[in-house]
C-alpha cells in the first residue's frame, strides 16, 4: 500500500493506492500554507481510505521543480513518515507527474517566471531529454528539435507560454500534478538505496548577504 504525497507547486495532495486500486484521493489548492495542511490532509485520507500508517509499505513524494519552499514541506513530511514507520520513501520528478499517462508527444512546462520555465519532454511516456530550465527561446527551439510529429500535448502552468510553437497541440494547466499519478510512478521503483532529495534546475533567487 502507497502514500503519495505533493506540495510542489499549486495544491497539497495526497493520494492513497493499494495495488491499482486507489483507496482515497485528497487535494487541495494552495500556493502557500502547505505545511499547515499537509499533515491533516494525510491523517483524512487515511480515515477515508480506511487504513492506519502503520498499513503503509511506500511513501511517494515528488522532489521537484516547483516551490522552493512547497517542495521542502512535501519531503520533510514524507521522509520522517517513512522513517517513523521503517518504509521506503521514493521521490519523483515533478515533470514526469504531470506527463503521466500521456500519449504520443508530451511535454511538461512549468512556469517558472523570469521568461523561464521547467521543461522535460516525453514520447509515449519514456523521458527524451533531462528535466531542465531553459529560457522560452530555448524551450521553443527544443520543442522543435525534439518533436517526432503527431499528437502533442503541452502540459502544465508553463505550457501557455509556448502554445504557438507546436500548431494544434492541445493545452493543459493543472494547477499541481494528480497524487495518484505519483503513486503509480513510484510504485513501479526498486526501493531506493537513499532518502529523496530536492531536484533544484537552478539557484533559488535569495541570497546571503556579502560578509
Amino acid at each position: 500500500m502507497i502514500l503519495s504525497i505533493d506540495t510542489c507547486l499549486g495544491a497539497s495532495a495526497i493520494a492513497i493506492l493499494d495495488a491499482d486500486r486507489v483507496l482515497a484521493t485528497r487535494a487541495e489548492p494552495m500556493t502557500r500554507g502547505h505545511q499547515e495542511r499537509i499533515g491533516i490532509l494525510a491523517r483524512e485520507t487515511a480515515a477515508e481510505a480506511g487504513v492506519a500508517f502503520a498499513d503503509l509499505s511506500r511513501i511517494a513524494v515528488t522532489v521537484g521543480p516547483g516551490s522552493f519552499t512547497g517542495l521542502r514541506v512535501g519531503l520533510a513530511f514524507a521522509k520522517g513518515l517513512a522513517t517513523a514507520l521503517s518504509i521506503p520513501c521514493v521521490g519523483v520528478n515533478t515533470l514526469e507527474s504531470l506527463a503521466f499517462g500521456t500519449k504520443g508527444f508530451a511535454v511538461a512546462l512549468i512556469d517558472a517566471r523570469m521568461s523561464q520555465v521547467y521543461i522535460q519532454a516525453f514520447v509515449d511516456g519514456a523521458a527524451v531529454m533531462a528535466p531542465d530550465a531553459l529560457g522560452l527561446g530555448e524551450a521553443a527551439a527544443r520543442l522543435v528539435e525534439l518533436h517526432p510529429g503527431g499528437p502533442t500535448t503541452l502540459i502544465g502552468s508553463g505550457a501557455p507560454l509556448l502554445a504557438d510553437v507546436l500548431k494544434g497541440a492541445t493545452i493543459l494547466t493543472p494547477a499541481a500534478p494528480d497524487p495518484v499519478a505519483i503513486a503509480r510512478l513510484a510504485a513501479k521503483r526498486p526501493a531506493p538505496v537513499h532518502a529523496p532529495r530536492p531536484l533544484y534546475l537552478r539557484a533559488p533567487y535569495a541570497t546571503l548577504p556579502a560578509a
